[in-house]
């Protein structure tokens, strides 16, 4: 009865191990602990990469703000260059008009001028006329006027008369020839204004075309740094993504990890439920033909490159649970059960059977297991070593 019921307790035990192995992954080299140690491995590998990716994002986000100031630098430099140019269109607009301005002043100097010296002509000319006719007339003609004189009021009349014509004369002639050389220095200080004007109209342009080419050129800077910006961000987002997806895989290797565990408890429960179960003695196993064969080459597969101790002492350890009630009944039936022994299912076995890889000692440590013969006691489980797990020592494995 107990028998049974430990068989029952193993058998409902095996299954809970199948079918929470379908969510975990296997490593066909080793075995839970084994599996354990590498899941723990690549969670520490996967935190890397996720501390990388962080610090990397960190990175690219300095490097991203850097560039948002350098170009919002810029911008601030496009503004005043836009404003420095539309201040100098401004001032280009008031010399343009400035120009016309000075322009129609001595288009109204000349014509000024030009007025001044046809009356200048007009004057000169009709002076010309008077002095003519004095000096065509006989020589006593002014002198004979003066004594002709009926008194001496009249006499100085026509006096002052005769100078005062001469003086009238010979003034406004100064008049319009004074005229005449204030509206020529006017016009000549115009013509130099303009002269200044069109010198400043051309230094605006030259500014213009500079500011212009400074606001192409920041233009151009400021398109790059979008472009950079852009890269940046992109690559800032995929660096975002890549850490969520550690987070998530870290966590999904954490499940694995707390899955493999729990079937690791399980083995430690089972091996204590093994070594206080009844045993039956070698003497009452009856062994198949191809158990064997099997046998050795299971060994091969696990242990092939440890001594032969080690190989001997697998070969105990299928031997200990085929004589625990806890077990199945035949060699195959203890190699094959789901989820024990790792070569068997992923197809390692499977290989050195069909080539019979088992060496010699592989064969030797198989006969002396099938025969009774054990190094490692009671013992139904091996693992790599692993840092808390006790047991018996043998090469590179530790048994339980």
């Amino acid at each position: 009865m107990k028998k049974v019921l430990c068989k029952s307790l193993a058998f409902i035990l095996g299954l809970v191990l199948a079918f929470s192995a379908l969510s975990v992954r296997v490593n066909a080299t080793g075995g839970l602990l084994d599996q354990i140690n590498q899941a723990e491995q690549q969670k520490k590998q996967t935190e890397k990469q996720k501390e990388a990716a962080e610090e990397n994002r960190d990175d690219k986000k300095d490097e991203l703000n850097q560039l948002q100031f350098q170009q919002g630098s810029l911008k601030n430099q496009l503004d005043s260059f836009n404003a420095d140019l539309e201040n100098e269109n401004r001032k280009y607009n008031e010399i343009l008009a400035d120009i016309s301005d000075k322009k129609d002043e001595i288009e109204a100097k000349k014509a000024e001028l030009a007025e001044a010296i046809a009356e200048e002509e007009e004057q000169y000319a009709t002076m010309k006329k008077r002095l003519q006719y004095i000096y065509e007339q006989p020589d006593d003609i002014y002198l004979a006027m003066i004594l002709s004189s009926k008194d001496f009021s009249t006499f100085l009349n026509l006096a002052d008369y005769i100078f005062m014509i001469s003086q009238y004369d010979n003034g406004l002639l100064e008049d319009y020839k004074q005229t005449t050389v204030e509206v020529s220095e006017k016009e000549a200080e115009l013509e130099k204004e303009l002269a200044d004007l069109e010198e400043l109209e051309a230094l605006s342009m030259e500014e213009q075309s500079r500011i212009t080419t400074l606001i192409n050129t920041t233009n151009d800077f400021v398109k790059q740094y979008s472009v950079q910006i852009d890269d940046a961000s992109e690559e800032i987002a995929k660096l975002e993504q890549e850490i969520a997806d550690k987070e998530a895989e870290i966590k999904a290797q954490e499940a694995d990890i707390e899955e493999l565990k729990k079937r690791y408890e399980e083995e430690l429960r089972l091996s204590q439920i093994a070594s206080q179960s009844s045993r039956r003695d070698i003497s009452e196993v009856k062994f198949a033909d191809n158990d064997r064969y099997l046998l050795a080459n299971l060994i091969y597969c696990e242990a092939g490159g440890e001594p032969y101790e080690g190989q001997l002492a697998v070969g105990a350890v299928v031997i200990n649970r085929l004589l625990s009630s806890c077990y199945p009944d035949s060699v195959y039936d203890v190699i094959y059960q789901r989820s024990q022994f790792s070569p068997a299912g992923s197809g390692r076995l499977a290989l050195a059977l069909a080539k019979n890889s088992a060496t010699a000692s592989c064969y030797r440590a198989a006969d002396e297991a099938m025969s009774g013969v054990t190094n490692v006691g009671n013992c139904v489980y091996f693992r790599t070593p692993i840092p808390g797990l006790t047991g018996i020592q043998i090469g590179n494995h530790i048994f339980y």
